[in-house]
């Protein structure tokens, strides 16, 4: 039975195509941001307070749609660069966290 089966053997195109290295993130808007006070650290934890997130697989990632108005300290596992570079624009830091 077990020669039936097939055997994926180290890594090929077809682990590719499959989806077997995706990673699937959270995504947050810089728009979203904004509902967070002038110099508040914007975590995962803070996400999940907010509702801006509600389940986390690989990660969050921040991406540049809409403006950034504030200063703000965000910590996420992925940044577009459009959204790190209005984060840093608005006078704020995008820090970057290990999955």
């Amino acid at each position: 039975m077990y020669r039936r089966l097939p055997q994926l053997r180290g890594v090929s195109q077809r682990a590719h195509n499959i989806g077997l290295f995706r990673h699937e993130f959270s995504v947050v808007n810089l728009r979203d941001l904004n509902r967070f006070e002038a110099g508040t650290v914007v975590d995962v934890e803070a996400l999940k307070a907010c509702r801006l997130v509600k389940q986390v697989k690989d990660g969050v990632k921040v991406l540049g749609q809409g403006t950034l108005d504030r200063a703000l300290t965000v910590k996420a596992h992925a940044f577009s660069v459009a959204a790190r570079a209005a984060i840093e624009k608005a006078g704020g830091t995008a820090e970057v966290i290990e999955p």
